[in-house]
């Protein structure tokens, strides 16, 4: 392992969020009369859209405060809003769907699109170039979350791989690159920029990325409680959305800078390149997509399949494009 990977268990514990699930308690950076949001995040790549809003000071122009709820994955952040422990969190399509069957969470945006992001990587020096190689090996998974479920369901069997073909070792996707590099797995099923620090630490290759299976659009989801005692809210929030996505696309240096300062910061030394490259495959542009039902559509009725979800959601209820088609028209 080379020096630019150096994560101690102190690190992971404090990337992961295990036990100290508030890595920014209540920001009241803003004068008093400011509205406090409670936002989940996951600290991977697809939560860092949501961590540069929380710094970006956008939320302050609007006036709302934050308190950050850190997490490994998404599906967490979504256990989270079904519990109603926060009102705000990302991920992918079918935690959200699961999450909307369990606690009724809404969509209120697609903010980014993930599928290049999401990547199936192997050790190095067991030259894997195909999913069919999998057979057999370790394969690290970070079970129920959206790429996890998008692999055992889609894409192992795809090619031909179906549950016990390969041996599932669950872990949290922040553990994974250092189980690679210690032979404890033979592949992972990750997220940026896990896979780009075990490429460029000479660890792993890339199999194979998600899009060209599933784009992953990546929600805004809200409890039902927030999005109907707070609309106002809903609205002033996603027009926070709009000015952060601005600097995606016009200022791209500063939003890589403040979402580098945060791995920086949790002991993940990544070069500035190969930051760069992770960062370049999320795909920023709050919204709802056209071909959006469609895609839904298709992601429930696998999750009603495999009986994880007992009926498929109504998605004239569950999608809520009304906040943002409010945002814009007053931005």
């Amino acid at each position: 392992m080379t020096k630019r990977l150096a994560l101690t268990r102190r690190q992971y514990l404090a990337a992961s969020g295990a036990g100290v699930l508030t890595l920014g308690l209540a920001s009241t950076r803003r004068a008093a009369a400011a509205e406090t949001i409670k936002q989940g995040y996951q600290t991977n790549i697809w939560g860092m859209p949501t961590y540069y809003l929380m710094k970006s000071g956008y939320l302050e122009k609007h006036g709302l405060a934050v308190e950050e709820f850190a997490v490994p994955s998404g599906n967490l952040t979504m256990q989270q809003m079904v519990a109603r422990q926060v009102d705000l969190g990302t991920y992918a399509g079918p935690s959200f769907i699961i999450g909307n069957a369990k606690g009724g969470l809404l969509a209120i945006a697609v903010i980014e699109q993930v599928g290049k992001t999401a990547r199936i990587t192997a050790r190095k020096d067991l030259n894997i170039g195909r999913i069919e190689e999998l057979r057999g090996l370790k394969v690290a998974n970070q079970t129920g979350s959206s790429v996890g479920n998008d692999f055992v369901d889609i894409i192992a069997p795809q090619h031909g791989l179906n549950k016990g073909d390969y041996q599932e070792v669950r872990m949290d996707v922040n553990n994974m690159v250092a189980a690679l590099a210690a032979k404890t797995v033979d592949a992972m099923v990750n997220v940026e920029p896990y896979n780009v620090i075990a490429v460029a630490d000479g660890i792993g290759t890339d199999v194979m990325d998600f899009s060209s299976v599933d784009p992953m659009p990546v929600f805004m989801a809200a409890t039902p409680d927030f999005v109907e005692k707070r609309p106002d809210t809903v609205v002033a929030y996603l027009k926070a959305w709009l000015d952060a996505a601005r600097d995606f696309k016009d200022n791209p240096k500063k939003v890589a800078d403040v979402i580098y300062a945060f791995y920086a910061d949790k002991g993940y030394k990544i070069l500035p390149e190969s930051f760069a490259t992770a960062l370049s495959r999320v795909e920023v542009n709050p919204g709802f997509p056209d071909n959006l039902k469609p895609y839904m559509q298709q992601q429930a009725e696998i999750l009603l399949k495999n009986k994880t979800i007992n009926a498929v959601p109504d998605w004239s209820k569950a999608l809520r494009p009304d906040f943002m088609e409010r945002a814009r028209s007053a931005a």
